[in-house]
């Protein structure tokens, strides 16, 4: 409370002074370094978000077509996954999310290995930010929840806020593909890591709609998050799980 120089019958009359926002967590916040590191045993490694799919389809053969691929699966899929990270570390419910994903995620091959990764990506957050709620989510979902669910909740857990996990999940959405068509294509590491630094301002484009959409859930539920889709994907994940040899999961 403040005080108002003019005063009512002599004596002081208080007026409210907002409050100044919060400083970010310095632990928050390098928590977020942990939770976006490559390094972080997730089991992210082990797949190229369809990158390998495309380089064998001809789609992806250098930097410029890696950029052309990140940007259209930034804008569509990853603006679903942030927007359900975001939501789940908002505190809307993660098994409504995780519903919410399955009825975005169409391909069973996709389905799969948004599950996979969320197993592993659960195992992991529990272990680092053991919480009441990543230990909730693994007793409902065995199997594993969608990735982007245990993401946010992870976030959550770590005293991360949903743009932080908007973000997370964004750059996981391109950080991937570009990593594996180093491997793929024997791509320059310095020309895939430029891949990343030219789609920066899109990605805070796409955290931030992600991270109003999750604001809106809140009072109205999953429905309010996008269900922006890439049907050429989902074509190509199943095709590419029926190979018999391949160097990624997915």
């Amino acid at each position: 409370m403040g005080l108002d120089p003019d005063v009512l019958d002599g004596a002081p009359v208080p007026v409210p002074v907002a409050a100044p926002a919060p400083a970010p967590s310095a632990g928050s916040r390098a928590a977020l370094l942990v939770l976006a590191d490559g390094r972080f045993p997730a089991g992210g490694h082990a797949h190229s978000g369809g990158a390998e799919a495309a380089v064998k389809a001809g789609r992806i053969h250098d930097a410029r077509t890696l950029e052309e691929f990140c940007r259209g699966r930034l804008h569509t899929t990853g603006l679903t996954a942030a927007a359900l990270a975001a939501a789940a570390a908002a505190g809307v419910d993660p098994l409504a999310l995780d519903d919410a994903a399955d009825a975005r995620t169409p391909a069973p091959a996709l389905r799969a290995a948004a599950r996979r990764l969320g197993r592993q990506l659960l195992r992991a957050a529990r272990a680092t930010w053991p919480s009441p709620e990543l230990d909730a989510l693994a007793a409902a979902r065995p199997r594993g929840a969608h990735q982007p669910v245990v993401l946010g909740l992870a976030a959550r857990a770590a005293g991360l806020g949903p743009p932080d996990a908007a973000l997370a999940a964004g750059h996981e959405t391109v950080s991937g593909s570009t990593t594996a068509a180093v491997r793929l294509l024997g791509l320059d590491p310095f020309d895939a890591t430029a891949v990343l630094a030219r789609l920066a301002p899109e990605l805070d484009h796409v955290a931030a709609r992600a991270a109003e959409a999750a604001r809106r859930a809140l009072g109205e539920g999953a429905d309010a998050l996008p269900a922006a889709s890439a049907p050429l994907l989902d074509l190509m994940a199943e095709q590419h799980a029926a190979w018999a040899v391949r160097l990624f999961a997915s």
